[in-house]
């Protein structure tokens, strides 16, 4: 199997990888948690919500490394399958819930956690808004999601290697810049980090490949991952404190 060690990840090393490629639902998301949680403050005892949890591979991190009681919601991933999943790690809650009607108090969590799944649900102008209601004052918001390093709408066209995998989807691959901006004239957060991966194409691409080595066939995002050689494509981490 291709070796899945990483040395910018060190706490990640420490998961089963065949249990983690049983989980997967896309690029490597203990990697992508790994680095976003670099800009975060998470303590033993935190109320986390891990938005677009999959199968719970994040909310075990979440649990076992920091320490803090994890909501997992997801919308696609049945709460009883991804608890199943996550077995037996205490301190994660599994519930089947659709983004943009969370069933929690307002000002519940002390964090709000969105790995490869914000592109799916955060790019309306309102979301923010409605997304950071379940915060804390001052409490956290962290987001690792598919970016691009040029806009689409400079590029005048989602580029062909790009559009023949995921079509107009690109259209929601952002680069930091927009991201900083999109969020800081709300005046609903302070931002705290918004960068490109420096890595985030090669990972995705040693990730895509294990999978291929896993299922023994072709994961899907290989060409494109190949074709771009890490011209645009990559992840961008966002994290950002409640006003």
């Amino acid at each position: 199997m291709v070796e899945l060690k990483h040395e910018d990840y060190p706490r990640a090393n420490g998961y089963d990888a065949e249990w983690l490629l049983s989980g997967d639902m896309g690029p490597n998301p203990l990697w992508l948690l790994e680095d976003l949680a670099r800009e975060l403050e998470l303590r033993p005892g935190m109320r986390v919500l891990d938005l677009g949890s999959g199968k719970g591979a994040t909310s075990v991190f979440l649990a076992k490394e920091y320490g803090v009681q994890v909501w997992a919601a997801d919308l696609w991933v049945d709460p009883t399958e991804a608890a199943a999943y996550i077995a037996p790690q205490d301190g994660v809650m599994t519930l089947k819930a659709e983004a943009h009607t969370l069933p929690f108090a307002k000002g519940f969590f002390d964090a709000i956690i969105c790995v490869d799944a914000y592109e799916y649900l955060g790019t309306a102008d309102n979301y923010l808004a409605y997304i950071t209601s379940f915060l804390k004052p001052g409490g956290q918001f962290g987001v690792a999601t598919p970016a691009m390093t040029k806009e689409v709408r400079e590029l005048g066209q989602i580029p062909e290697h790009i559009r023949n995998v995921v079509g107009w989807e690109a259209l929601a691959w952002h680069t930091a810049d927009w991201w900083r901006f999109q969020w800081e004239i709300t005046e609903l957060v302070d931002v705290t980090a918004a960068r490109l991966q420096e890595n985030g194409w090669s990972d995705w691409l040693r990730w895509s490949r294990a999978v291929s080595e896993y299922r023994g066939e072709r994961d899907g995002s290989l060409d494109m991952l190949e074709t771009d050689q890490g011209e645009y494509l990559t992840f961008v981490i966002l994290a950002a404190r409640k006003r």
